[in-house]
């Protein structure tokens, strides 16, 4: 059987690795970003509904195989291609398949997802993929249940196989929704799940939410509640905790875990990594944990 989706994308863009967003792999590259159309979940706050909710037939107007994907890629100066938008995972083939001709011209793949994969797909899935954003929507399955249609298990279950059992490397999103998930409790829950279950060093990334889909009566998420959620998570051992989709130079800039000296500094898109030397702290000469050039 072969999938509608196969060789056929919603689009394509050429993105900062940091809208992935992964903040500790091959800073400051290009990356290659598609998706094509529909999701495994029904998340009513969904931000990028007009492609996850969307039919196929309406949304894909791009053909592309996976070896034109990794050619285009290459053309362009992209160190990595991004299968993002909507899930890769349910259009896993199309994924797989295109991982594997990137890697054939040396081009890093990276998946984007909520990571709601049952086990006897996780495997092939992840062991293509040079890195992945996992999408922790909250830690509790009420929520799953409530807003995703789903269940919060599988998702852990998946982080956990990622961090344990294969090469990709591993970044974690949160949005922060205010007053349905964003709890100091649930993210002091969240953070000490992380450091016991996938290491302190994880990077984890808690973004703003904005009114979309079927929550366009929610509030936005105000700056301070990320910037209290930051310190929270730091607070419970995490030791690289950025927030998103707000103007934060503290927040989304990378810092020596030893030391707390810049290493990294983000000014939106603008990276500048005066701060490191051979991806070691320039002041203690800690190593800066991720995936570098």
């Amino acid at each position: 059987m072969v999938l509608d989706t196969y060789g056929r994308s919603s689009g394509f863009c050429i993105d900062p690795i940091e809208k992935k967003p992964l903040f500790h792999f091959h800073p400051g590259s290009r990356v290659l970003s598609f998706g094509t159309a529909g999701c495994n979940l029904g998340c009513r706050f969904c931000q990028n509904w007009e492609i996850s909710k969307a039919r196929y037939d309406g949304s894909l107007h791009t053909r592309a195989s996976p070896e034109d994907i990794a050619a285009s890629a290459s053309s362009r100066q992209c160190r990595s291609v991004a299968f993002t938008y909507n899930d890769p995972v349910i259009f896993a083939e199309y994924a797989i398949d295109t991982a594997r001709a990137c890697r054939e011209v040396g081009i890093d793949t990276i998946a984007v997802t909520a990571g709601y994969i049952a086990p006897e797909a996780r495997e092939d899935f992840f062991a293509v993929m040079s890195a992945t954003n996992i999408d922790l929507k909250a830690f509790n399955d009420e929520f799953y249940r409530k807003w995703c249609l789903a269940r919060l298990a599988p998702v852990l279950e998946t982080l956990e196989f990622v961090a344990r059992e294969t090469d990709a490397w591993l970044e974690v999103t949160t949005l922060l929704i205010p007053g349905v998930n964003d709890s100091d409790r649930e993210i002091a829950e969240q953070s000490a799940w992380m450091v016991e279950h996938l290491g302190e060093q994880t990077p984890l990334h808690l973004t703003a939410f904005h009114p979309d889909y079927k929550m366009r009566e929610a509030s936005p998420t105000p700056a301070s509640v990320l910037h209290r959620a930051r310190e929270v998570a730091i607070s419970s051992g995490l030791r690289n905790v950025y927030t998103g989709n707000i103007r934060d130079p503290r927040g989304s800039s990378t810092y020596c875990s030893h030391c707390d000296a810049l290493l990294i500094e983000r000014r939106g898109y603008s990276v500048t990594a005066s701060g490191v030397s051979k991806w070691r702290c320039v002041d203690c000469g800690a190593k800066v944990p991720g995936v570098f050039a």
